[in-house]
């Protein structure tokens, strides 16, 4: 009987070959994945990409939460962008906010918020203008913009509302059985 060996010989040169035409084709496919992770903030009115991307990133800081995408805080944050088209003291308060921001990152970190890496650098940069009208627009807001997402709701374990079931009487108010163990 005779054995066909059914492998495809390679050789030194059609290895490189391949190589050298699989490294582009790569770097390109990362590159416009790169890109149109970003695409939501491009059809922006008003507003600039990176003035959104700043404020999704400072809605995540403000209200933090490691289980949840950036969809839902960019879900809270689009509508700015529709109020900052429509009034220019909104677009004038979103953008010096974002720019005052961004020169106290520089000031400490040498970079713009949006490029300080970790939480712990950018909560104090929160805390110097927690104050100010940008930063308690912006938090006053996201309690609603963000918590009254109902796709949200189970991930955080909010049942939703209880006035049609008769309360939360009725519905675990009382069903806390870990206090005993406590």
């Amino acid at each position: 009987m005779r054995l066909v060996d059914r492998r495809t010989p390679v050789d030194r040169r059609s290895f490189l070959k391949g190589a050298a035409s699989a490294a582009p084709a790569a770097a390109l496919a990362s590159g416009a994945a790169l890109a149109t992770a970003d695409a939501w903030a491009e059809g922006a009115q008003a507003l600039t990409p990176h003035g959104l991307k700043t404020l999704v990133l400072m809605a995540r800081d403000i209200y933090p939460h490691d289980q949840l995408s950036d969809q839902y805080y960019r879900t809270a944050i689009l509508p700015w962008d529709a109020k900052a088209a429509g009034d220019a003291d909104t677009r004038a308060l979103l953008e010096d906010g974002v720019a005052g921001l961004d020169a106290a990152a520089k000031a400490r970190h040498g970079r713009p918020y949006i490029d300080v890496g970790w939480e712990d650098d950018r909560v104090p940069l929160l805390r110097g203008i927690e104050s100010g009208a940008f930063f308690k627009t912006i938090r006053a807001d996201l309690v609603v913009s963000l918590y009254n997402q109902k796709p949200l709701w189970r991930k955080l374990g909010y049942e939703g509302s209880s006035a049609e079931h008769g309360g939360y009487l009725e519905r675990g108010f009382n069903d806390i059985d870990w206090v005993d163990k406590v």
